[in-house]
């Protein structure tokens, strides 16, 4: 069954100059219905899908710009394209921060304006494969805001802030859910890149054969399946930034293609034959060893060395807990208000700042909001917290308090990270006993990453299968 067309909705009083635009569009293979004014455009989006709007920024009654805050109110995922004659630039650089895709200069190249709607329906594609991005789009810059008072999480902002200032490549090294993302995305806000795309690419997601594909693009016809020239991430990131995340997932048969991608600066689609300059800053995240992979063959040193320019350790919650109430009073308005939840019993609250959160922000976040959900106004109590989060928090498994006697262990590093060690393990088989080996629901309720939970399972050498008996 041939896919449907995508659709773009063309907005300009100019009749003429909207059915030329129109025209373009549908030679090239997308579905185009044209509008003369914005109240009639947002009258069409009321009735119809469309993927894309093109919209010139002078019209009567309505601007261009009044018609992109209605369009971000009914449906940010609606990418907004922007005409603007050179007069009109400034502002068009304005709507880009108020959430319009890119501007286009009249008068234009066909050719220009097929590539920016390519890029914006790659950019709708991205979206829509990343929850997390999508959400941070449509709260804006408050919903990346950091949260944080302790001075370990403040050095690594100091230093994300003094990287932003050059193109240098940045690695951020930390334990699942402790905020890399977020960091990332700091990291681009504080650049010259700013107002140019961030586009994270989670290489956990994207299967082994389709990786090319999928970061440099491909031309119609290329495999089967490629039923229209497609553009990859690289591009989408042109001008912006690219965030490798789970780095340490990235197949090895794939990692000479990136390296040489980001070396020339410049990529081949699959099935093409002409090489695409591309401008984007990387930057990627990883919870793995990767000196290790490089040690074991599993990942190249040149690759690694070529990413490794600017490294950035991010500390887990356990060593910021001077964080934790922030975090919790931020996460409580957000997930609380709305339900008239607006505070924490005492008793609660302390548990929270005592518990080891083994999941570290993404877990605190999930463990809030189930409370929200479960709680009754006004305050959230003990009761409402998740089960774990409820048991003793500091508690140390037996087995490994005879390990570890008073004036034994070693330094007091060694003696933390085995008694972390022994935590992590009892928190996991807690887990997979209550949910009896289903690891999909371990990592939900851990807040983790299904593979960062395996992850953890593999450290301890356990099963699932022993479990589901």
């Amino acid at each position: 069954m041939k896919a449907a067309a995508q659709r773009v909705l063309v907005v300009d009083d100019e009749t003429d100059l909207a059915e030329s635009c129109a025209y373009f569009l549908e030679r090239a293979g997308y579905e185009a219905k044209c509008a003369a004014s914005a109240a009639e455009a947002l009258e069409l989006l009321h009735r119809e899908a469309f993927d894309v709007v093109v919209s010139d920024v002078r019209m009567p009654r309505m601007s261009g710009m009044e018609l992109l805050a209605a369009i971000r109110e009914r449906d940010p995922d609606v990418e907004v394209l922007l005409l603007t004659g050179y007069p009109d630039l400034q502002m068009a650089v304005s709507a880009i921060k108020q959430g319009a895709f890119d501007y286009l200069a009249k008068p234009y190249e066909e050719r220009d304006l097929i590539e920016r709607v390519q890029k914006a329906l790659a950019h709708r594609r991205v979206k829509a494969n990343n929850e997390g991005l999508r959400e941070r789009l449509r709260t804006g810059v408050a919903g990346r805001r950091l949260i944080y008072s302790s001075p370990v999480f403040g050095e690594v902002v100091q230093m994300l802030e003094r990287a932003a200032r050059t193109d240098a490549s940045v690695l951020l090294i930390g334990e699942s859910g402790t905020g890399k993302e977020l960091l990332a995305h700091h990291l681009h806000d504080s650049s010259e890149r700013r107002d140019k795309p961030f586009v994270p690419v989670d290489c956990t997601a994207i299967p082994q054969d389709l990786f090319e594909s999928e970061l440099f693009g491909h031309k119609k016809g290329a495999f089967t399946g490629a039923g229209a020239d497609r553009l990859g991430l690289f591009q989408v990131a042109d001008g912006g930034t690219l965030f490798l995340d789970e780095l340490g997932e990235l197949p090895f048969e794939f990692q000479s293609k990136l390296l040489r991608a980001i070396q020339e600066r410049s990529v081949r689609p699959v099935g093409g034959s002409a090489q695409r300059d591309v401008d984007v800053r990387i930057v990627a995240a990883t919870n793995r060893d990767l000196q290790r992979q490089v040690e074991q063959g599993t990942f190249r040193a040149d690759l690694f060395y070529r990413l490794d320019v600017v490294r950035i350790e991010v500390p887990p919650l356990r060593d910021r807990t001077g964080d934790v109430d922030l975090l919790v009073a931020h996460f409580l308005e957000r997930f609380g208000n709305r339900l008239g939840i607006t505070r924490l019993q005492p008793a609660a609250a302390e548990r929270l700042r005592a518990y080891h959160w083994p999941g570290n922000v993404r877990q605190l976040r999930n463990a809030i909001e189930r409370a929200c959900a479960l709680g009754q106004p006004p305050e959230l109590t003990l009761d409402d917290l998740p089960p774990e989060v409820r048991s003793d928090p500091v508690a140390v498994p037996a087995d490994t308090r005879r390990e570890l006697p008073v004036g034994e262990g070693g330094t007091f590093q060694e003696m933390k990270a085995r008694r972390i060690a022994a935590m992590e393990q009892t928190y996991v088989e807690e887990l997979l006993t209550r949910h009896k080996g289903n690891v999909t629901h371990c990592s939900e309720e851990a807040g983790m990453a299904r593979s960062a939970f395996q992850k953890l399972m593999q450290k301890y050498g356990i099963r699932s299968a022993d479990y589901r008996r």
